[in-house]
């Protein structure tokens, strides 16, 4: 008969219960994340279908924002080969740059919304024609996605320097990493939706 395991013959950050509960912490947050969205375009669909639809072109800067996610998760995971590796002192650099693209993607969507604003494109205008609504709370909300995503990047990156993340005490920064592709593919979901129904 398997005999229970004793939580305290392990280090506290790899007790069986820590590295479970943080999981499952993550894994709901995405799914909620997944929930929200899904009906976000939904909706989305629905009231396309009832007419009156205002139309128009999603400005180009949605494409360079894309192409600068899709980078920072090539940087993410880059980091993370470097941590499994136990390069920590390489990894460091590379985190920044990640955190510093996630900045980048966050001010060129800043700059799309400008330039819906000069298309005439407005969050809350006419209620018959919310067309354009949907686009900013779409990207709006993804942004607080990605500002929450960014905020854990830095936590990350001081338990780098501190010492806390190691390659054999690496559980942070891989719930880390997959919280970002979470965010880069969540982007590219919406990016491709906006593009095809709108």
């Amino acid at each position: 008969m398997q005999q229970p395991v004793d939580s305290s013959e392990f280090p506290a950050y790899t007790r069986p219960e820590v590295v479970n509960s943080k999981v499952m912490i993550l894994g709901l947050f995405i799914v909620t994340s997944i929930m929200l969205f899904a009906a976000f375009t939904s909706a989305y669909i629905v009231r396309k279908a009832d007419g009156e639809w205002l139309l128009f072109s999603l400005p180009a800067i949605f494409a360079y924002s894309t192409a600068i996610i899709l980078l920072s998760s090539v940087t993410m995971q880059w980091a993370y080969t470097l941590v499994k590796k136990g390069e920590i002192n390489k990894a460091k650099p590379v985190v920044a740059v990640t955190f510093i693209l996630g900045l980048a993607f966050l001010y060129v969507q800043y700059l799309g919304w400008g330039e819906l604003v000069d298309m005439n494109v407005f969050l809350g205008g006419d209620s018959s024609n919310p067309a354009g609504s949907f686009v900013y709370i779409l990207s709006g909300v993804h942004a607080f996605h990605l500002l929450t995503g960014l905020i854990y990047i830095l936590i990350v990156l001081a338990m780098l320097f501190s010492g806390k993340i190691t390659k054999e005490k690496s559980l942070q920064f891989s719930l880390c990493t997959i919280y970002w592709h979470f965010l880069d593919l969540l982007w590219i979901y919406l990016f491709v939706f906006l593009l095809v129904n709108n």
